[in-house]
């Protein structure tokens, strides 16, 4: 992301609004039956989906700052017939969202390259694991629909550490050899930064949007949601700053739940590889597996 880049998500039409009755439609009737039902029915607002709040906050830095600095992009398996219900729910939000793709059935994913996009949200895991295939931070997104909106313009984002924002290749010694070879290993190569992980360059992208705040409030708030614990701790550290990348708020849990943190924090969405660790905070908030590393390989 540069000077004149903008920030830019692709989301999918099922993570932006709730279309869990117009998907029954299609999988109890049919293609052909799920057309006639949203074209039927193109002029009633969908509910927000799990990205929503995400989103709506990710467009409000652009009125912050009174320029163009983030874009999202709608990125759909409907076609151009079907979507226009999407189309109009955009617009009874006032969503700034005018790029899209509808690829009638297919997967959207090869688009998101093209489309310059740093992340990509969706709710199809096929979706998600094909973008991760090709270099882009993707997440699968599950619950956060039914979670009253936040009243704050403040987006807060957490972030687990090892297979999302760095390489798998502590995790792999933590799964394979266990816990003390894990923090062995750790503590012998503290000084030696780790590999980037899926979500290094969003996190990067967001930490260069953050720094056009300066002097001001700051409407992104992030932090770092890991297992780890002392010494396991300093190699993260010197890590991040290796990249050069800051966090706001970094909680070292040594293996406790991170739910209750994650809700202490405020978190508008969490990333996470590890899917129980997903599906237990998707009860309170948006929560987004990301299938990468030893973990998801190994299942």
């Amino acid at each position: 992301m540069g000077a004149d880049q903008p920030l830019t998500v692709a989301i999918s039409s099922r993570a932006l609004f709730d279309l869990v009755e117009s998907n029954s439609v299609y999988e109890q009737d049919g293609l052909e039956a799920y057309r006639l039902y949203q074209i039927a029915h193109e002029d009633d607002v969908l509910e927000p989906g799990e990205a929503f709040n995400f989103v709506k906050k990710l467009l409000n830095i652009n009125k912050l700052l009174d320029k163009h600095r983030v874009e999202i992009i709608l990125l759909s398996r409907n076609s151009a017939d079907t979507g226009l219900r999407i189309f109009n729910s955009i617009k009874a939000y006032d969503l700034d969202i005018t790029r899209a793709a509808f690829c009638g059935g297919e997967s959207p994913y090869r688009y998101i390259r093209a489309f310059h996009c740093s992340l990509f949200l969706s709710t199809h895991p096929d979706d998600v694991a094909h973008a991760l295939e090709h270099g882009i931070a993707a997440a699968t997104l599950l619950g956060g629909s039914v979670r009253p909106t936040s009243e704050s313009d403040e987006l807060r984002l957490a972030f687990d550490g090892d297979s999302v924002l760095f390489s798998d290749e502590a995790e792999q010694v933590f799964q394979k050899q266990g816990l003390d070879a894990f923090s062995q290993q750790e503590a012998a190569a503290a000084e030696q930064p780790l590999e980037g992980g899926p979500f290094k360059a969003f996190l990067g992208a967001l930490h260069y949007l953050q720094q056009e705040f300066e002097g001001t409030h700051c409407p992104i708030r992030t932090a770092l949601v890991t297992a780890r614990s002392a010494p396991a701790h300093e190699r993260v550290i010197r890590t991040l700053r290796a990249w050069d990348i800051r966090l706001d708020e970094s909680l070292f849990l040594g293996g406790m739940e991170k739910t209750d943190f994650l809700r202490a924090f405020g978190a508008d969405v969490f990333f996470d590889d590890q899917s129980q660790h997903v599906e237990r905070a998707s009860a309170h908030l948006a929560a987004g597996h990301v299938p990468h590393g030893i973990v998801n390989r190994s299942k």
